[in-house]
């Protein structure tokens, strides 16, 4: 219970910052060019709100008459109403006429959105001349205005996460293991073994590429490389990277390449499968259902094809007979243990070459440039990824927050925390520019079609295809929550 607090509670964190950063790229851009935003609230207020500056408590206690409502319920407008919602998905800022939504009538009864359909989508194309509202709606400014407010939040998600890597470069500095100090070299899985690599190699280049030191995104740099050069018995041996081989393949668990660890248990989680069968640090795991374990890297593999070899349409049942294995410790003692629905043992192993860690040091000005690039790589690596997920094993991969939350360590770590931090924030603008309706980069989108063609797009258009779009959001985090779910069941 500890670990899932300290794990939520760095996820809420991380994720509340980087809302109200984001939100505060929109809202200032939105006030450099005087349009007026109605709202800025942290997470969503359906119906109620946990905090507003509107609120009647609030204003008496600032001094101030309680605020004036409309017909419609809602408060006039004396200000920004700042303010918290109860449903943590995300946060808003509402900016004063985004879209035209008086042709859409809510109120009759007789005429739903779908018969509404054919005169909403009359008309896609207008004049310039033909908008009509007050001086401070969005929709009265400039193109050129507009892109600037929707782009603002993605801005600000990518200047925060570079920000954040220089900072951590210029705290923590850079610390990785050189790949000539990897004297137990790299674990292959067995399709990497097929295309000619051997475990105990040191991976020196890709294509004419140096790799310093080994870290995830060689795997990306392996995918895209037509050679992959390698260290082995002291020569170097050439591998040709087959042309069909995608990221995907290499990340799928077991991974396609990994730093080997000599299985060294280091420490045992309380209340899990290890703590109850009383695993001890200096015990040694020699097998797992009869497979050979040489290092921790084979323990991890094994647990794994435990899980891959469950059935497509397995349930609760199959998972926890598939849970149920058997070990042999110090070469003789047979335990028998179920395995966590995450198909964990429940140790922590020991971390190689804790003696071997280069530290590079950044001073204040150098950790800008190269905070950036480390940004620029990450964002990089998050793109060509992003390219799977309408695959069938890229959807799969899909994860809500559960996944997002358990990507955190279990003890709080200041520098694990805002490095998780400005991925995410990375991760955040890059959703946000995709070019779907409903999203940052479905409104920028429209602003560059009216700068290149000088034609606008009627606001009835706008809002049947932001509609859609809220479907097809609603429908990957339907589809990310479900993966949650299942991974949670072992399935």
């Amino acid at each position: 219970m500890e670990t899932i607090l300290i794990k939520g509670l760095q996820l809420i964190i991380a994720l509340a910052l980087l809302i109200i950063l984001h939100e505060g790229g929109h809202f200032f851009a939105a006030k450099v060019f005087k349009v007026r935003v109605e709202k800025f609230y942290l997470f969503f207020d359906w119906k109620f709100s946990l905090f507003s500056t509107y609120s009647n408590w609030w204003r008496k206690l600032m001094g101030k008459a309680p605020a004036k409502k409309k017909e419609n319920g809602e408060y006039e407008y004396e200000g920004t109403e700042y303010g918290i919602g109860w449903i943590p998905l995300g946060g808003y800022v509402k900016i004063s006429g985004m879209v035209d939504e008086s042709s859409f009538n809510e109120d009759d009864s007789q005429k739903s959105f779908w018969k509404q359909l054919p005169q909403l989508m009359k008309n896609i194309i207008i004049k310039n001349s033909d908008v009509k509202g007050e001086s401070w709606e969005f929709r009265t400014h400039p193109a050129w205005q507009r892109l600037i407010i929707m782009l603002g939040g993605i801005i600000m998600n990518f200047i925060t996460a570079f920000v954040i890597y220089s900072m951590v470069l210029f705290t923590w500095g850079e610390s990785f293991v050189k790949s000539e100090d990897m004297n137990y070299g790299m674990k292959f899985s067995e399709q990497a073994k097929a295309d000619g690599f051997c475990d105990g190699d040191i991976i020196i280049k890709t294509d004419e590429e140096a790799v310093e030191s080994w870290n995830t995104s060689v795997l990306q740099d392996m995918s895209n490389a037509k050679t992959v050069t390698v260290l082995r018995e002291g020569k170097e041996v050439v591998i040709n990277m087959p042309e069909e081989l995608s990221l995907l393949d290499m990340i799928e668990q077991p991974l396609y390449a990994t730093m080997r660890a000599p299985l060294a248990i280091d420490s045992i989680l309380p209340g899990t499968p290890a703590d109850e069968m009383g695993l001890k640090k200096t015990d040694k795991i020699c097998s797992v259902n009869g497979m050979e374990v040489k290092d921790f890297n084979d323990f991890q593999n094994a647990l794994i094809a435990l899980q891959k070899n469950l059935p497509e349409k397995a349930n609760f049942g199959d998972s926890l007979k598939a849970r149920q294995i058997t070990l042999v410790l110090n070469d003789s003692v047979v335990q028998k243990v179920t395995l966590t629905p995450e198909f964990t043992l429940g140790f922590a192993n020991a971390m190689p070459y804790q003696d071997k860690i280069t530290t590079k040091k950044y001073g204040f000005f150098e950790s800008f440039p190269a905070g950036v690039k480390y940004g620029i790589q990450t964002l990089t690596s998050y793109a060509d990824q992003m390219k799977y997920i309408f695959t069938k094993k890229g959807a799969r991969q899909v994860g809500g927050f559960i996944s997002i939350g358990n990507i955190f360590p279990d003890a709080w770590n200041w520098q694990k925390f805002w490095l998780l931090t400005a991925f995410l924030s990375i991760a955040l603008g890059f959703v946000n520019v995709l070019p779907i309706p409903a999203l940052d980069g479905g409104h920028a989108l429209f602003a560059l079609f009216e700068l290149f063609t000088g034609k606008r797009l009627n606001d009835n258009f706008l809002l049947v295809v932001q509609y859609f779009g809220m479907y097809i959001l609603l429908g990957l985090m339907i589809l990310a929550q479900l993966n949650d779910i299942l991974r949670i069941f072992g399935l």
